[in-house]
């Protein structure tokens, strides 16, 4: 079958990878280049190298109903379109180009977590497992038919950026054994149950602002799935963490929410609304991701201190 891919982000390698073994790949759409670094200089996205490097065509598409853009992607004469984290809404000139249809890999157990970012809120709300769903694209946010499913457990010490290669690689290999059914007749398709769906918006810098007066396992939980980005963070004064590592305990304190219990070599501990929260990493502004002790090496913390969701002086 003639292939079409749509991805742009690390996430998207290894389905990209796994289609370029089994497949033909004859066109790759992925985002526009974006301002990178301290200096923003233009940057292409992980699925744009891999296409220059295999010399396979690649549109990057600004708007998804530019006519030129949607000319230039039915020339390629799909039988199917694969997508992996694409990050845009495909509208129906698209989904209905292909006679195969449009099959997407997605981070999650459907129909939970739909939507951009299923990895990070499944850590947030302390699912234990998730997984990976192909599934064949309608018009709503991953309502479409699912195709293959296959779980993998959260480890208690994951975060987004250690789960999220792992479940990239799940999607590599369940899109080809999707592929490959489709072309043996095999495939068979299962509706959602609508009514047992949750989201999994989007998130933006500031919802990784801690907030003192959740339990300590809830804001460990928040610092995982927000690890490495957009990272959970709080402020000791003016003073700016992104709290990159932390175990939550169920020690009791007569302190008050956020403030600073006790300082050890190794950890800073905080109280919560429920128990006790240890800081075992941190990145001050600024600065790179550090162990506490090398922290505390170069500043004073002391028991009592104030953690807050803003500055102050």
């Amino acid at each position: 079958m003639r292939i079409v891919f749509m991805g742009t982000p690390e996430f998207s390698v290894p389905s990209l990878e796994a289609l370029l073994k089994a497949e033909q790949v004859v066109g790759i759409v992925t985002q526009p280049d974006r301002p990178k670094g301290r200096g923003q200089v233009l940057a292409s996205s992980p699925v744009k190298l891999i296409a220059q490097r295999e010399h396979i065509p690649v549109l990057q598409p600004t708007k998804m109903k530019d006519p030129d853009f949607l000319a230039a992607l039915a020339a390629w004469k799909p039988d199917l379109i694969a997508v992996a984290a694409f990050g845009r809404i495909l509208p129906p000139a698209i989904l209905s180009l292909p006679p195969k249809g449009c099959i997407n890999v997605h981070g999650s157990l459907l129909p939970k977590y739909r939507g951009a970012g299923p990895i990070q809120w499944a850590i947030i709300n302390g699912e234990t497992e998730t997984g990976i769903t192909t599934m064949l694209m309608d018009e709503g946010m991953d309502t479409g038919a699912m195709l293959l499913q296959e779980k993998i457990i959260i480890a208690p010490d994951d975060t987004a950026g250690s789960l999220s290669p792992r479940l990239a690689d799940v999607g590599g290999r369940l899109l080809v054994e999707t592929i490959a059914k489709v072309k043996a007749g095999t495939l068979v398709s299962r509706s959602q149950d609508h009514g047992q769906a949750t989201l999994a918006p989007l998130l933006k810098k500031e919802d990784g602002a801690i907030d003192w007066t959740l339990p300590a396992r809830t804001i460990g939980n928040r610092i995982r799935g927000l690890t490495p980005w957009p990272g959970a963070y709080t402020f000791l004064k003016a003073d700016r963490w992104v709290i990159c590592r932390a175990v939550a305990t169920n020690d009791t304190t007569s302190l008050a929410p956020g403030l600073v219990e006790a300082v050890t070599k190794d950890a800073i501990h905080v109280a919560t609304g429920q128990g006790i929260l240890a800081i075992n990493e941190l990145q001050p502004a600024n600065s790179r991701r550090m162990p506490v002790a090398q922290y505390l090496a170069g500043h004073a913390v002391q028991v009592g201190m104030p953690l807050t969701q803003s500055a102050s002086s």
